[in-house]
């Protein structure tokens, strides 16, 4: 049995309110609200980055572990906001936990399932035997233009897998990815900000990928999507999940557990994974989980998750931690997100 081991999140306190974005630059924002089902999103401070967040995920649950951190061989970090362009954020993590020096580690980004490719190369080493625990992490302090579409959703927040092969509490199943050259959304060497072509991330990038990730693992599971209980998929606004949830036969139901973009914002290579994280909070022994990220570039990640009964003993109260926060105006989040 290969899998999930532990997990932590952080999402910063800090929000603000789509209308405040909205009045800011003189749109509805009742239209927008609608548009993007986001009410609101999560805002990393200035002296939070990737790496602090990072840092707040995993040591969650490792700081009072020193046996268990001896153990980790691998520590990678996915994200498409890193702090410097060449030295990895990876190995300052490992440091600030203390960790032994024995241990691969590199970062990777793919935009929006940077962590989730990484997550899998992950599993692989451990199911290989070639070391015994990893950890991924998934960090971003997303920017966005000013009065861009992007700067609706683009949140911050992390969370941390910690993979393994005993007490297991989420068993790798299954898992398919699907990928193409499909650049509907980018940020050149050096840019301060991405760019993106519009209606084109929409039918030819998110649902063609996503989808076809999906059923290609529907298929190779011989599942069919009335066998899981919880879905998640990921999450750049509150409408593209929802519809790509109907077109290949889940119901909200399905995916009301991990559907938590409204209130937090897409967090870019976090968003997905903190859909998982929502759905731990209440997930029960034998469930079957459907995951599937998506990257722009284009991919994505589709996974098989089998909840065990090893999951009680590792419940975390995300809910009660996300209702803990505090409102900032318009100007407060262009200082936070140092924007010019």
């Amino acid at each position: 049995m290969v899998g999930i081991v532990d997990y932590g999140f952080y999402v910063p306190k800090h929000r603000i309110k789509v209308k405040d974005i909205a009045t800011q630059w003189e749109k509805c924002a009742d239209k927008v609200e609608l548009s993007l089902r986001i009410t609101e999103k999560a805002v990393a401070s200035t002296d939070e980055d990737i790496l602090t967040m990072a840092y707040e995920a995993a040591s969650s649950f490792l700081t009072a572990n020193d046996a268990l951190k001896k153990k980790i061989g691998a520590v990678f970090v996915g994200s498409e906001t890193f702090p410097y362009a060449v030295k990895p954020t990876s190995t300052s993590l490992a440091e600030w936990l203390m960790l032994s020096h024995d241990y691969l580690a590199y970062d990777t980004q793919f935009a929006c399932k940077a962590a989730t490719g990484a997550l899998l190369s992950a599993i692989g080493m451990v199911k290989s035997g070639d070391i015994s625990h990893a950890l991924v992490c998934a960090s971003d302090k997303a920017n966005a233009r000013p009065k861009d579409t992007l700067e609706y959703s683009a949140s911050s927040g992390a969370n941390a897998w910690l993979l393994g092969r005993e007490h297991v509490i989420a068993e790798v199943i299954n898992w398919h990815s699907y990928s193409s050259d499909t650049p509907d959304f980018w940020r050149r060497a050096k840019a301060e900000y991405p760019s993106h072509a519009g209606r084109f991330t929409g039918v030819p990038a998110y649902f063609l990928h996503l989808g076809e990730a999906v059923k290609r693992l529907l298929e190779k599971s011989g599942t069919k999507p009335s066998d899981y209980k919880h879905v998640v998929f990921h999450m750049p606004n509150g409408s593209f999940p929802l519809k790509a949830a109907k077109q290949l036969g889940f119901t909200k139901e399905q995916m009301n557990a991990g559907y938590v973009v409204p209130l937090l914002g897409n967090s870019y290579s976090a968003s997905a994974l903190m859909g998982l994280v929502s759905v731990l909070e209440v997930a029960l022994p034998e469930d079957k989980i459907l995951f599937a990220s998506y990257g722009s570039g284009a991919g994505s990640d589709a996974i098989q998750l089998h909840i065990t009964e090893e999951i009680d003993k590792k419940r975390k109260k995300f809910k009660q931690s996300i209702s803990q926060k505090e409102y900032i105006d318009y100007s407060t989040y262009t200082k936070f997100m140092n924007m010019k």
